[in-house]
């Protein structure tokens, strides 16, 4: 499609002789929020970690079809460390690194080369500004990351994509551990996010995907099922797996 963001045409994946994923087609807009439903191995987490190789790191899984970033492939000659410094990653568990609020927010940056104090300084400001964290943690940037809230650290998670400077953001059902309340924070800053950048979400909560996202894909058994607007996938489902997995029936 064009000015689609990231283009899936025709993807197939395997374990060994198990497919995981079936002729999966996909056009993901630039600034939109996607969410991804289905019941538990249904394929959802699978498809996310196409996105930005994760998979590569099992030996026993192969690829086919089409992943296109802005019309590159990004399983032909696209390098691995520039793929996941433009698309993102934020795992369902917080996952600090054992090391200071600050360095945990300019890792990444660090890894890459930048070592100005004044230029990391502003990069771990900002990006806990975006990740609406920064109030909080202002005068503890010297402290252990692990001291933080479990809902802080989803944020400050957050943070240290965002410094990255990514295009794409993945999040695999980045609410599942955290109480309502935090859950509440990080859906209002994904609202802000897509202002910048374009969001996949995994989730397994229906609410939350029929509040925070533009487009919503419904997976089962390895096939996306029904992808569309949505309002459209929640009031007006095409098929009838659709409606009996939004409505209760199963999952």
């Amino acid at each position: 499609m064009i000015g689609s963001k990231i283009e899936v045409t025709g993807l197939d994946l395997f374990y060994g002789d198990f497919q995981a994923l079936k002729n999966i087609n996909m056009s993901i807009a630039q600034h939109d929020v996607t969410a991804l439903i289905g019941p538990s191995g249904c394929g959802k987490s699978t498809f996310i970690r196409i996105l930005n190789r994760m998979n590569d790191l099992i030996p026993s899984c192969r690829i086919t079809g089409d992943v296109l970033l802005d019309g590159q492939d990004i399983y032909g000659a696209m390098d691995v460390t520039e793929l996941r410094s433009r698309v993102g990653m934020v795992f369902q568990k917080p996952n600090p690194f054992n090391m200071t609020v600050f360095d945990n927010v300019a890792y990444g940056k660090r890894m890459q080369g930048v070592k100005d104090k004044g230029k990391l300084a502003d990069i771990v400001e900002n990006s806990l500004i975006k990740a609406a964290l920064w109030n909080e943690v202002r005068d503890r940037l010297k402290k252990p990351a692990q001291a933080l809230s479990g809902g802080q650290q989803q944020r400050l998670c957050i943070a240290r994509s965002i410094a990255m400077e990514p295009e794409v953001i993945l999040m695999d059902e980045p609410t599942s551990a955290l109480d309502p309340i935090a859950t509440g924070r990080i859906e209002e800053l994904i609202g802000n996010l897509k202002k910048e950048y374009t969001i996949v979400i995994v989730t397994h909560a229906m609410h939350q995907a029929s509040r925070v996202s533009n487009m919503t894909g419904f997976f089962l058994l390895g096939d996306l099922i029904e992808y569309n607007n949505t309002r459209e996938v929640f009031t007006n489902p095409k098929d009838k797996r659709t409606e009996d997995y939004i409505s209760g029936r199963f999952g």
